[in-house]
């Protein structure tokens, strides 16, 4: 008579903990939503456990700009290059004084101001991925085609709603180019999964990549600014600027948080047409990141 007992039981405690899962989520929907409407713009949100199954997505399907967040998608192009072997990365790149635009976010033309300068390929992808050097982005364009080259190598992984049409240069003299390269906040966290499962790169290469992104310098109030101190989070932020009208037509900060338990998450985050300040944006979403990693903190 033992038997029918213990799987009663057993029922009931997975019923019990399906329902509690449920609940959390559910608070975690609410949470996000609060955020959300008291906010002035358009989050896009997705949320993907590389652990296990969880999900979540606000506008999930929506195209919003990425701004340097292709520059995730130029790293991982590139990558894909040294590792078929057309490249190395301890080759050195010319980087000419016409390649070093004025005017534009980048360290690299402050490290070497008169250009003519042989650059490691390596140095050249943590300026652009790790400091989001916009000089350095469009030679990495260059070097591997153009940006229907990264598009055609993104779409190839599986990827499909996405766009990457456009370099800095083109953004930068048109604004209405950077809606040109837009991703849906879900396809994002499927490429962060892919990336996260080895699916993409050579072992190596991906070694390289997740240190860069770890070490971004820039975007660190966005993804991380209300965890933990310490915490690991390989992400890659992007950032519009606010034009004549006072808009910002995208802030975002995509990346993967690994938790206190070694387990981690894939989160995007994109925040378009605000025209709250960028210390204020930047809260919004460290607001969200935080609430999702609550959320995982506690399961």
């Amino acid at each position: 008579m033992q038997k029918p007992i213990l799987k009663t039981t057993l029922f009931i405690f997975l019923t019990l903990c399906v329902t509690n899962s449920f609940g959390q989520i559910e608070k975690l929907r609410q949470k996000i939503q609060q955020i959300a409407s008291s906010v002035d713009g358009k989050l896009g949100i997705a949320v993907l456990d590389l652990a296990g199954e969880d999900t979540l997505t606000m506008n999930g399907k929506g195209h919003f700009a990425m701004q340097s967040v292709y520059k995730f998608h130029l790293g991982l192009a590139v990558l894909d290059q040294v590792d078929k072997e057309k490249f190395k990365l301890d080759q050195k790149i010319l980087v000419r004084k016409k390649d070093l635009l004025p005017n534009t976010w980048s360290p690299l033309r402050e490290k070497y101001p008169n250009g003519e300068v042989e650059v490691p390929l390596s140095e050249l992808l943590q300026f652009t991925v790790a400091q989001s050097d916009n000089n350095g982005c469009d030679i990495l364009f260059n070097l591997v085609g153009s940006p229907k080259t990264v598009d055609t190598y993104i779409k190839n992984l599986g990827i499909k709603d996405v766009a990457i049409s456009t370099t800095e240069q083109e953004m930068h003299q048109d604004p209405k180019a950077q809606f040109t390269n837009w991703s849906t906040p879900w396809s994002t966290v499927k490429l962060l999964e892919k990336f996260y499962q080895k699916k993409i790169l050579s072992a190596s290469g991906h070694d390289f990549m997740w240190k860069t992104l770890a070490e971004e310098t820039t975007g660190s109030q966005k993804l991380k600014g209300l965890l933990p101190k310490g915490t690991v989070v390989a992400h890659k932020s992007g950032l519009s600027g606010t034009d004549e009208k006072g808009l910002t037509a995208a802030t975002n900060d995509i990346g993967i948080v690994t938790l206190p338990n070694g387990k981690h998450y894939a989160i995007a985050v994109f925040f378009a047409n605000t025209k709250m300040a960028d210390k204020d944006s930047d809260r919004v979403i460290a607001e969200v990141s935080k609430a999702v990693w609550d959320y995982f903190s506690t399961k």
